[in-house]
């Protein structure tokens, strides 16, 4: 037997022993969960038990960022070996369909998600069993928690580098500095761009984008976005990243871009809709480009890491599996400057 935490209702999570799963294909590994990082997608499901027409059945197992170590490999296994730590890509897609044979594995139609409803229950849990190819093997400049942050690391990379741009000299805004908003900037910050100004209503947020290397950090909700841009940046900015998923930061995103400019949509808006200026977007010719997940940005991530991009610093907190209920409320009700808290399977 194992434990497993299990989303039972609404702001309700419980430690529970299920039994241990078993490799049953030759490309599958058994991999025991060392640490998990709380997202915001998780946060959804446990506060509103859904993410737009992705629906929780109760009982739930959340969590896909996870790293852990090989414990056992079907027959067929020759990528890792038993006694890795790897990082592990969460998606699972099937390699067949018309979107993974063009080269979009993270759009397949058959794809099938860690800690996604109707999907795959997710790895708040001691052991998981997943295909081989969704799991990186490390070396020793990781820890566990290091290779947990490479799943949200590899979502920053892919909205830069889905930006489609050169970032040399250019002005970038990023709305939203949790975990996925400084990860963004982690990114830009290797490009040679000028400005890169935030906009975050949470102050250890905004500080914390400072310390790693924004220029401007501001409160939307105390600072008209547009005049605190036009004082820095008169021609206003270049690209937008939008990693709230919040309304408000979509209108003053559109403000702030100059004519010609590119609004990235990162954040996942609660009731899976936004509303537009169009007469806005029209006038200035807009560019709008949506990010699912990430697309063959594992290694890079890693890379990154690995030439010292310092993702660890957006880890504040760490619990044990039997707090993660505490974990969950922290997070969902941003208390005690938390930006990235880490459930370790090593602490129970």
């Amino acid at each position: 037997m194992m434990k497993t935490l299990v989303l039972n209702a609404i702001h309700k999570i419980e430690m529970i022993d299920r039994p241990q799963p078993q490799i049953k294909n030759p490309d599958e590994v058994l991999i025991q969960i060392k640490s998990v990082g709380v997202c915001g997608s998780d946060v959804h499901y446990f506060t509103e038990g859904k993410i737009g027409s992705q629906v929780v059945e109760f009982p739930f197992v959340l969590g896909h960022e996870c790293s852990g170590i090989i414990v056992a490999v079907g027959d067929s296994v020759k990528r890792v070996k038993v006694g890795d730590l790897v990082a592990i890509d969460p998606s699972i897609h099937c390699g067949t369909c018309d979107q993974c044979l063009s080269g979009r594995p993270h759009t397949c139609r058959n794809n099938r998600f860690l800690g996604c409803p109707g999907q795959i229950e997710g790895c708040l849990t001691e052991y998981i069993v997943m295909p081989e190819f969704t799991c990186f093997s490390l070396n020793e400049k990781f820890d566990p928690t290091m290779a947990a942050l490479i799943e949200p690391l590899t979502i920053g990379t892919y909205s830069v580098e889905m930006a489609h741009t050169s970032f040399q000299d250019k002005t970038i805004g990023i709305f939203g500095v949790g975990p996925i908003g400084l990860s963004v900037l982690l990114v830009l910050k290797t490009q040679a761009t000028r400005n890169i100004l935030c906009f975050e209503p949470l102050d250890f947020r905004r500080k914390k984008a400072i310390q790693l290397g924004a220029d401007f950090a501001f409160d939307p909700f105390t600072v008209n976005a547009f005049n605190a841009t036009t004082e820095t940046e008169p021609g206003l900015l270049d690209v937008v990243f939008e990693c709230s998923g919040q309304q408000k930061a979509v209108d003053d995103a559109t403000r702030v871009l100059k004519p010609g400019g590119k609004l990235v949509l990162v954040g996942i808006p609660p009731e899976a809709k936004y509303t537009f200026d169009m007469d806005l977007m029209r006038r200035k010719e807009i560019s709008v480009q949506n990010i699912r997940r990430q697309n063959h940005c594992v290694e890079k991530a890693i890379q990154f890491i690995e030439h010292g991009l310092p993702i660890g610093q957006i880890v504040t907190h760490h619990f044990g599996p039997e707090d993660t209920q505490q974990a969950f409320d922290l997070v969902s009700n941003y208390q005690d400057g938390v930006i990235k808290a880490m459930i370790d399977f090593d602490q129970q």
